[in-house]
């Protein structure tokens, strides 16, 4: 009975955080909102919840997940593929090497797998953030396609960091040969799950609707269960189920390409799957907020851990994280550009390209790089570490590590919600081939047609 009070408490805290963030004058993002009426929350209330990170990951993620990987926009999303892949793998590389070595010179009370670690589960952009952010501020379209494709993809390379780091810290030996083959059967295995997953039950499904007819219930009750049954296939395999879920909801929109289900089930399907995901991301930045007090109230317990006195230090190594990370993505986000521009050119037969196609522009570089928040990943990430080393002492360094994250969420959001409408402002992305003729040619088949 107390679980069903709580459940329905967070529902409730969703519906009063959206109300009150359109109240607000000014432009604060829904999920600072919601963070904040989780510290009430978690400061006024009898109501506690104990986060079990395996439910955590199984409940929100896939079915989030799923549905970005089946809304984004497949054309543009293929388009920048060479920039989404440059920021979701060898970002996410250079970030976890990069910034665990700084948080361990920084802080060398933290033994270096768990810097790693740390470093790993702040190293993802969220998909869910960046659309709430997007909310709030009007970023220009393609950026937002290429930050909704870097955020659906680097997840499984920063979590699969974070699970060779905890690896390190439980045995004491690392071996590179060996985390680069479980990386290609983690990510080759989960994307193929996803795919055939969707397949089978599609091709399924149209099989019964054409014999028997179409419930419109259930069609939707099987587009709910698909991410699920992706995850847990992928899990049991022990390949990555995040990825898993990723591939399910971008074969959907291929699966589903003949339009076989009828208008009222399609429109149905999309009011139960917005409510989801409101009510999910809601969920997710609620149990946050609630869960600060606790975390704050051990400041002065996991402050000692870096030699110090003073909670101020923490606010301290929260900053220095996030302005290394958003130095570190500023870099590659513009040698990214850089790259693009070249190879554009080297496609354009070396001619040169006008700007501001022909130049990077520091704005836009300036505006990827804090439009890089942390979100839910994150957070479920840091929670997965796990209480005890092997020999049965504590984890060394885990209250400090969870702190830290939940600060590198909190103030992206912050520094995102303030710097990105600035920065944003009458700001032009590359110009890309138009797509009229395309279109007037879509326009004239279908005439034919009809």
């Amino acid at each position: 009975m107390e679980s069903v009070s709580v459940v329905l408490f967070l529902l409730l805290a969703v519906v009063v955080s959206g109300a009150f963030s359109r109240m607000l004058p000014w432009s604060i993002p829904t999920p600072l909102v919601q963070i904040l009426l989780g510290c009430l929350i978690g400061l006024s209330t009898s109501y506690s919840v104990s986060l079990d990170p395996e439910l955590f990951l199984l409940l929100f993620l896939p079915p989030l997940l799923f549905l970005d990987g089946w809304r984004i926009p497949k054309d543009e999303l293929f388009k920048d593929v060479s920039t989404v892949v440059e920021l979701a793998l060898g970002l996410v590389l250079t970030t976890v090497i990069g910034m665990g070595l700084f948080i361990n010179w920084m802080i060398p009370a933290m033994p270096l797998a768990v810097a790693f670690a740390l470093a790993a589960v702040v190293s993802p952009t969220d998909p869910i953030a960046v659309s709430a952010i997007a909310a709030r501020v009007p970023i220009p379209k393609r950026m937002m396609h290429i930050l909704e494709g870097e955020s659906l993809l680097n997840d499984a390379s920063g979590l699969v960091c974070l699970r060779f780091a905890v690896a390190a810290a439980l045995t004491g030996t690392f071996s590179a040969g060996g985390a680069a083959l479980n990386f290609l059967w983690v990510a080759g295995a989960g994307l193929a799950i996803g795919v055939a997953v969707t397949l089978v039950v599609s091709r399924a499904k149209a099989w019964v609707t054409r014999r028997w007819g179409e419930d419109t219930g259930s069609q939707i009750l099987v587009s709910l269960l698909i991410p699920f049954g992706s995850y847990m296939l992928a899990e049991h395999f022990h390949a990555s189920g995040i990825l898993a879920a990723v591939s399910a909801g971008v074969t959907m929109t291929f699966a589903e390409i003949s339009r076989e289900a009828m208008a009222v089930t399609r429109m149905r399907r999309n009011s139960v799957w917005d409510t989801i995901q409101f009510t999910l991301n809601g969920i997710i930045f609620v149990l946050l907020g609630e869960q600060l007090p606790a975390i704050l109230a051990e400041a002065k317990a996991t402050v000692a851990i870096t030699g110090h006195t003073q909670p101020g230090w923490l606010a301290l190594y929260v900053v220095a994280i996030v302005l290394g990370l958003a130095a570190l993505r500023f870099a590659w986000v513009w040698l990214s550009l850089k790259f693009t521009i070249l190879r554009k050119r080297q496609s354009n037969g070396g001619k040169d390209m006008a700007p501001p196609v022909g130049t990077p522009n520091w704005r836009l570089v300036a505006a990827m790089s804090f439009a890089g928040v942390r979100g839910a990943i994150t957070l479920a990430g840091v929670l997965t570490l796990p209480l005890v080393l092997n020999d049965g002492t504590p984890f060394p360094a885990r209250d400090l590590a969870i702190f830290l994250a939940a600060g590198v969420i909190i103030v992206s959001l912050v520094l995102a919600s303030i710097a990105l409408p600035v920065l944003l402002k009458d700001l032009t992305m590359p110009g890309e081939p138009s797509k009229q003729a395309e279109e007037d040619a879509a326009r004239v088949r279908t005439a034919e047609a009809a």
